[in-house]
């Protein structure tokens, strides 16, 4: 069994859903590794990693704008609000979410379903720098 790692740093577009599929497969690719599984962690407290419907963006919105009813900004119960309204709600958000996505892989290809895709999802309302750290693991 062989491992091979490479950190990915992504801009997110903001309080959305990025598609990462794409930058996740250049990884597979050049582990040189056949079949396995390929895990995803996201060192931020701020956004988090989802499998998603890709082909219609109207299910990504409506996700979107579900988590944010749920989490609102501007409680007035935080009290963890130093970097602005959207502070605590992307932490809660977060921690409502997934920091790690693991797929498994066979013949170079990411066994994703056919309308499944994996997103980076931001939580704060401006864009970042992203870290993911990227562990290939198979043969």
């Amino acid at each position: 069994m062989a491992v091979y790692q490479q950190t990915l740093n992504l801009q997110s577009i903001g309080a959305d859903l990025c598609a990462i599929t794409v930058d996740l497969e250049k990884v597979l690719v050049g582990s040189g590794l056949s079949k396995g599984v390929l895990s995803v962690f996201c060192q931020h407290t701020s956004c988090s990693l989802v499998i998603m419907e890709n082909a219609d963006p109207s299910a990504r919105h409506d996700l979107v704008a579900w988590l944010n009813r749920l989490v609102p900004e501007n409680d007035p119960e935080y009290t963890h609000t130093f970097e602005g309204a959207d502070d605590m709600p992307s932490h809660i958000k977060m921690a409502l979410t997934r920091t790690s996505e693991s797929v498994p892989f066979s013949n170079t290809q990411l066994l994703l379903g056919t309308w499944q895709g994996v997103f980076l999802w931001e939580h704060r309302r401006r864009a970042q720098i992203r870290r993911l750290i990227v562990t290939v693991t198979g043969e």
